[in-house]
């Protein structure tokens, strides 16, 4: 029971400031601040951590394309905005925590909690979903399969199995098993469907996700802005063997596409 609260409040926790009684001093082995000093060690070296997991095949916070940029920015914003939300919050509680209570009227008492309650539960939670939506409306836009302002998109036929890929290239009657093959730089409409049950189509690096869903047809747009090699996931759990349903994007420049393109023809 050391250093619990006393007396039901935490202004009466063994802070520096207060005159406690020796028999308390004693009790409590020390200051909570040393205790608040190791969590804040720990919560650096953790994000520090955290952070280092922020590049790889599988991370969205790697972007390699268009749509995938603009969620990352988008969650880097909200990050970034959120850190210093939750700061100044535990900074206030801490300054609160360790002053010296002063005495104040019931009106004045009422006055700034009211204020708080404006302030900290209304205008900060309304303000930030306000400005979330202004980014996150156009970025969510700029993922549609919109017809592209310049050229036209590659249409790539998807359908999931468990637990496996079947990929058509309606243009040239190329199949493909596990395997999207793609120019970089340009869009591509991925129109996505199961064979059984619910599935769902990720490439971490390119864009976001979408569920693939037996008897229905949707479509994602995605980009990879250079040649490279992406890995894809089944998001969603089908099966014993879900794990395993991966995939790869391999990403050429326009002339070695064709390329490929023609070699896959011949030997088809």
């Amino acid at each position: 029971m050391d250093r619990v609260t006393q007396n039901r409040h935490t202004t009466d926790d063994l802070f520096p400031g207060h005159n406690y009684p020796l028999s308390v001093r004693v009790r409590s082995r020390g200051y909570p601040p040393s205790g608040i000093k190791r969590v804040a060690a720990f919560s650096v070296i953790g994000t520090g951590g955290l952070l280092a997991g922020c590049q790889g095949e599988f991370s969205t916070l790697s972007p390699a394309g268009p749509n995938a940029l603009s969620a990352a920015w988008l969650w880097w914003g909200m990050f970034g905005w959120f850190t210093f939300v939750l700061v100044v919050v535990v900074g206030l509680w801490l300054y609160a925590i360790r002053r010296a209570p002063e005495p104040v009227s019931k009106a004045r008492a009422r006055q700034v909690q009211n204020r708080w309650i404006l302030w900290g539960g209304l205008v900060l939670p309304i303000t930030s979903m306000a400005v979330i939506l202004a980014f996150g409306v156009p970025a969510g836009h700029q993922m549609l399969p919109l017809p592209p302002a310049e050229g036209k998109a590659l249409r790539i036929n998807v359908t999931a199995h468990q637990w496996w890929w079947e990929v058509q290239y309606p243009d040239s009657g190329i199949q493909l098993k596990d395997e999207l093959h793609v120019p970089a730089g340009v869009p591509l409409d991925l129109h996505l469907t199961s064979a059984d049950v619910i599935h769902s189509f990720w490439v971490p690096r390119l864009g976001g996700k979408l569920d693939m869903l037996p008897g229905r047809t949707n479509v994602l747009r995605l980009q990879a802005d250079e040649p490279g090699t992406y890995r894809g996931q089944c998001a969603e759990f089908c099966g014993t063997h879900h794990a395993h349903m991966k995939f790869t994007v391999t990403a050429y420049s326009p002339e070695d596409y064709q390329a490929w393109l023609r070699e896959e023809t011949v030997n088809d």
